[in-house]
């Protein structure tokens, strides 16, 4: 079965009780909707981008440190693991897997990343005996 083609994130900006556009592209977005006409949204925050560089940083740092890993990637997989941001598979047999999950953008909440960010950052500091800086602009 074909994939339907993901529809473009649109992005506005809360202004009192309104939402206006943010960029002309947004505001484009809003071709063909007639004044008053009723539409569906979800509202969902925007990542932030500098939260999740830093995330990036700190695995750089911990591996520089102390030699734990061959990749930042691989760290993410272990670190993933071992918080619990899983995704549970079944087999027809009973047996069951647990396999790391997804930080991207879309997969979870800013909210839900912080959590993350929190508990790999005591897993890591707990496993590895160093403390990364996470006190650093997530700007």
């Amino acid at each position: 079965m074909a994939r339907k083609p993901e529809k473009p994130v649109v992005a506005f900006i809360r202004k009192g009780d309104g939402l206006y556009p943010e960029l002309d592209i947004d505001k484009r977005a809003l071709d063909g909707i007639a004044q008053g006409q009723r539409v569906r949204i979800r509202i969902e925050e925007f990542r932030n981008q500098g939260r999740h560089r830093l995330y990036w940083a700190i695995l750089n740092e911990v591996i520089q440190a102390t030699d734990c890993a061959l990749s930042p990637e691989r760290l993410h997989e272990l670190v993933k693991l071992k918080t619990g941001l899983v995704e549970i598979v079944s087999l027809p047999d009973g047996t069951v897997y647990a396999l790391p999950g997804s930080i991207a953008f879309d997969k979870i909440s800013e909210a839900e990343f912080i959590a993350f960010l929190e508990k790999a950052v005591f897993w890591l500091t707990e496993t590895y005996g160093y403390a990364p800086d996470i006190e650093r602009s997530a700007a």
